[in-house]
């Protein structure tokens, strides 16, 4: 494929042939959007409630609900409105007793929200964990085969010293000891 030729109905600019990893990509991202489909249709009615209060919640349309509630509750028993008889007067227990009680619902939702929204980052950060420790795998498989093929076709090498190491699968039980050993060590300086 030359630089003249089209990917997609578009020039490639640098005349490479992106079919082939768009298509993987492409195929990636359906994937992921499934699991995401598959998820939100697993949602209990609680869950699935809790997620549209708190989405409504945190929304500007909220904020000018309230201030607009909360404005015309003021106004109302401030007395301001002739004809109209204050029925919350000044300090306004009513608004306060209201407003609290709506606070210990909206705070209740939205840690339901949150404890999944959890749940689902910490299975993300499991997934990336097992895919990033397979690519470490097939990456040190990698380096012994190109090691054992340089050997084999006696191809002039440097030492490298840390190329033994590499050849060696990583334990991560031993880089989380050595995270906490060396957090300890800053702790303790």
């Amino acid at each position: 494929m030359n630089g003249s030729e089209k990917v997609d109905g578009r020039p490639a600019e640098d005349g490479l042939d992106r079919s082939e990893v768009e298509g993987v990509v492409r195929r990636n991202i359906h994937a992921l959007l499934q699991v995401r489909k598959d998820v939100e249709s697993k949602k209990s009615f609680q869950e699935a409630l809790a997620d549209r209060i708190t989405r409504f919640t945190g929304s500007m349309t909220f904020v000018f609900l309230h201030a607009g509630i909360f404005g015309g509750w003021l106004v109302v028993n401030m007395g301001v409105i002739d004809g109209v008889k204050p029925f919350d007067p000044f300090p306004f227990v009513m608004l306060a007793m209201i407003a609290s009680v709506e606070a210990i619902f909206l705070s209740t939702f939205v840690l339901i929200s949150q404890n999944r929204m959890q749940a689902l980052a910490d299975k993300r950060a499991e997934l990336d964990l097992q895919i990033n420790l397979l690519a470490e795998h097939e990456i040190t498989r990698l380096i012994e085969l190109v090691d054992g093929i340089s050997r084999h076709l006696k191809v002039p090498r440097s030492t490298d010293p840390h190329l033994e190491e590499l050849k060696k699968d990583v334990h991560p039980e031993v880089v989380l000891e050595e995270i906490e050993r060396a957090k300890q060590d800053v702790a303790a300086e």
